[in-house]
């Protein structure tokens, strides 16, 4: 953000937090809501996919409140050797709740603005415009919920904190570079030869044979057991 944009920041800080919390309007161009479409076009229903063009048509954030958001998100997860944030689309993922989900989006909004009015107070200036240090001394202030209250009790400002912070980490873990980073791999189809030998023989317990060629002969992994009348194994 340039002192252009900052200022712009500072001034609609000032007239008041209704321009500022105005709901979500039209304004996305046809083509990237069409990219949007086909991005996550995943085996939705007719009425889904009516309701996803709906959403996606829609702009909920400014730019300068995106580039906020941005910020604010890559201060609570920053980059690693897996990805970052921004690859990994949480920015655009929130804008997306935030419209998806009606109750989030003055909350947020409303965050954003206390966020600058908070950094003017402290430093003379809107957070973006402050440097690391300054922004995390600010969102430190948020960030700790007081144990002695019930989440309804705490700060407007905690309580923003925490859904934000919910946000981010939903975004990004549950993203291509967040899974990545987690090391999950799913439904891993894999191969079992049995409880290992050394164990086994820890325990004294060994397997039948013919249960073993049975049940632990990978050549008939895809075949259906069969079992006669009597409730033995045949195949």
């Amino acid at each position: 953000m340039d002192r252009r944009d900052s200022l712009k920041s500072l001034v609609f800080g000032s007239i008041g937090v209704g321009v500022l919390l105005q709901g979500c309007v039209s304004g996305v161009d046809s083509e990237t809501v069409a990219n949007s479409l086909k991005k996550f076009n995943y085996g939705r229903t007719p009425s889904e996919k009516e309701y996803d063009k709906l959403l996606f048509s829609k702009k909920c954030f400014t730019n300068n409140q995106m580039t906020l958001i941005s910020k604010i998100s890559n201060l609570i997860l920053p980059p690693n050797e897996f990805g970052s944030i921004n690859d990994a689309e949480v920015p655009e993922l929130i804008e997306f709740m935030a419209k998806d989900i009606p109750s989030y989006e003055t909350p947020l909004k409303e965050g954003l603005v206390a966020l600058n009015q908070n950094s003017n107070e402290k430093f003379k200036k809107v957070f973006i415009d402050c440097d690391e240090s300054q922004q995390k001394s600010i969102l430190d202030l948020m960030a700790y919920p007081d144990p002695d209250l019930s989440s309804s009790e705490q700060s407007e400002d905690v309580k923003w904190f925490s859904l934000f912070r919910n946000l981010t980490m939903t975004g990004y873990y549950t993203s291509k570079v967040g899974i990545e980073e987690l090391g999950y791999k799913g439904n891993t189809p894999n191969v079992w030869d049995g409880v290992p030998q050394d164990v086994l023989d820890q325990y004294g317990l060994s397997y039948d044979q013919d249960w073993l060629d049975k049940c632990v002969d990978q050549t008939k992994r895809n075949d259906v057991a069969e079992w006669d009348e009597q409730g033995n194994l045949i195949t």
